[in-house]
């Protein structure tokens, strides 16, 4: 049996194949070499499997039978990592080649961490854009910056396997935003170290990334719910996620007013009071929650 990695880094991909390529090409170009590589194929229809097969025993692919989303793919790759610390990469991302190495430095440097991330560069079709400041990654205790947007990259970011045993991993249930519940659910336990060092390249500007798509606050939103029922969430960051609940159902609603979407605005509205008059928040019954609040 090969020796168990320090380090498991997990790609989930889904009909990407000339992109995962890249993604395995620049990890296994990593100057810093403990680690094992775990492709998860969400049921691909393109040839992923085909085109992945060049890199032969270097990589360990996990295939899905039927699709299953990009949280259930990731948590599939977690469950079959062997390192204790975890990476992720999206499979349209790259990673520079000491990512890794600098990465690892900074952690045992600071062995109180057990999660910290890098610096990013974008790319848009090839060109290089700059990050809106409102993106710019930030270290520490992070939680309340955290709730307006999602301030960790899963391609920059490496944890401790005890992460996931302790709080559980990315939420199935959730289509979109789920590292946005991640990382809401662990930054008010952790400390997330920082090395502000662009070592990934966020790729983007193609139409199958669900960044792009309307609508996501209703899963930013169903993410705060969950939050806000955690008994062991301290007072001051409840308060502070009651307060963003409620901004975020108020712009939501306004979007599906526009959209003639009627029903729906009225649930998120009724939420939306409930969460800035600190009153009890009550899920809605029946129908509109099925058609408004299911995922």
């Amino acid at each position: 049996m090969a020796a168990q990695p320090g380090l498991s880094v997990i790609i989930p991909t889904y009909n990407r194949a000339p992109l995962v390529k890249e993604a395995v090409a620049s990890v296994l170009a990593q100057t810093w070499r403990d680690f094992e590589v775990l492709v998860v194929d969400d049921a691909s229809r393109d040839g992923t499997a085909e085109a992945l097969a060049a890199f032969g025993s270097r990589i360990r692919l996990l295939r899905s039978p039927s699709r299953l989303g990009v949280a259930a793919a990731r948590n599939l790759g977690i469950s079959a990592a062997r390192g204790q610390w975890l990476a992720f990469l999206d499979s349209d991302d790259l990673w520079r080649p000491e990512k890794l190495a600098r990465q690892m430095a900074y952690l045992a440097g600071l062995p109180e961490l057990v999660l910290c991330q890098t610096e990013e560069t974008w790319e848009r079709q090839g060109l290089k854009v700059n990050q809106p400041r409102s993106h710019r990654k930030i270290g520490g205790w992070i939680f309340f910056q955290s709730l307006e947007r999602c301030l960790v990259s899963p391609s920059a970011v490496i944890l401790h396997r005890t992460v996931f045993q302790e709080h559980g991993g990315f939420d199935e249930g959730l289509p979109a935003a789920e590292d946005y519940d991640l990382w809401l659910r662990l930054s008010w336990r952790y400390q997330i170290g920082l090395l502000p060092e662009a070592l990934v390249i966020k790729r983007g500007g193609r139409g199958d990334q669900l960044s792009a798509q309307w609508g996501l606050d209703r899963f930013r939103i169903r993410a705060l719910l969950k939050l806000l029922d955690d008994p062991g969430l301290p007072a001051p960051e409840a308060l502070a996620a009651r307060r963003t609940l409620a901004r975020k159902c108020a712009i939501y609603a306004q979007g599906c007013e526009k959209r003639d979407r009627l029903e729906e605005a009225g649930v998120y509205r009724g939420l939306g009071r409930q969460a800035d008059g600190l009153e009890p928040i009550k899920m809605p019954q029946g129908g509109a929650k099925k058609n408004c609040l299911a995922m």
